[in-house]
């Protein structure tokens, strides 16, 4: 297995000139569709124990977000005050501190609790389970850092999921078409980094490209030719495994001589069942190979960081 280096497809590179700069997450179904994307991939991978804990994960994420009582919604005055100023309305670090956050996090660890694991996972729960505040909110800080300590790798996946359900219902509840860019690789709703980008298949969109936020989800337009790392159109290249199809491939690896970088890209458009985090942790094998080339990898996946 080798990768193999393509040329970068200048098909609508502008992507849809009307495409909506941002699509907004619907939690209880995004989650719902993850595990069952996870399911599936888990039936012909090498990764299929590690993805079918995942499912259980993105099951227990739905079914919260059903429970829990309608989280405190961004302040009109915060939103209008982060679209002049260019900023993401979601504040990471007042997030992490509400008590809607701390109520979500500790319904998401009491359901874990019930999930089949191994050892090391099971020991991991506990810990988090059992851990002072001072200790939470380190790990909580570190989520919303996108920055994992690799001794606790297995500790904050727990802290992270939690995290995410928080953060799509706060931004499930914004108005996408009162987001602006931000700035290169930062999610207009929550600041986060991106897992990577989709070009997708949607109606109105079709073919255009959307950066894919790790925490709340949300998706936001970018050129299909252009460096989510560092925004730069120029040195932009594409690899991916020969044995997923070369060309034809439907996850790529777009490298960026720029800031020498790589993200991965999916073609949604190509095969409607791709998911972001899913497929980001399936395609693994992509990651170990560009490990051996100079480009270090921007996109973020608390669960893929892990393994």
């Amino acid at each position: 297995m080798s990768v193999s280096s393509l040329q970068p497809d200048p098909s609508m590179i502008g992507g849809i000139s009307k495409a909506p700069f941002s699509l907004m997450p619907n939690p209880a179904r995004f989650f719902r569709e993850r595990a069952t994307r996870f399911e599936v991939l888990a039936e012909t991978s090498n990764l299929a124990p590690y993805l079918k804990f995942l499912a259980s994960i993105a099951r227990i994420q739905a079914d919260i977000v059903s429970e829990l009582e309608p989280v405190e919604p961004v302040e009109a005055e915060q939103i209008a005050r982060a679209r002049e100023a260019a900023m993401p309305p979601i504040d990471r670090s007042a997030m992490i501190r509400s008590d809607d956050y701390r109520k979500t996090l500790r319904l998401f660890l009491d359901r874990a609790k019930a999930l089949e694991m191994p050892a090391p996972a099971a020991e991991a729960l506990k810990a988090v389970s059992v851990a002072d505040e001072e200790t939470v909110g380190w790990m909580a800080e570190n989520v919303i850092a996108d920055s994992l300590p690799v001794e606790s790798l297995a500790h904050h996946l727990y802290v992270a999921a939690a995290t995410q359900v928080h953060a799509a219902r706060l931004a499930a509840g914004l108005d996408g078409k009162a987001l602006v860019p931000v700035s290169v690789g930062v999610c207009p709703s929550c600041g986060g980094k991106p897992a990577g980008s989709m070009v997708i298949g949607v109606q109105g969109a079709e073919g255009a490209r959307y950066a894919c936020c790790s925490c709340c989800a949300t998706m936001w337009n970018e050129v299909r030719v252009k460096c989510i790392a560092c925004g730069s159109t120029k040195g932009v290249g594409y690899r991916a495994v020969e044995i997923d199809g070369g060309e034809d491939a439907v996850i790529k690896a777009e490298t960026c001589d720029s800031c020498n970088s790589w993200s991965k890209i999916l073609y949604q458009n190509k095969n409607p069942t791709l998911e972001m985090i899913a497929d980001d942790v399936s395609s693994l094998g992509l990651d170990l190979l560009m490990k051996e080339t100079d480009y270090r990898r921007a996109g973020f996946n608390p669960f893929l960081i892990g393994y």
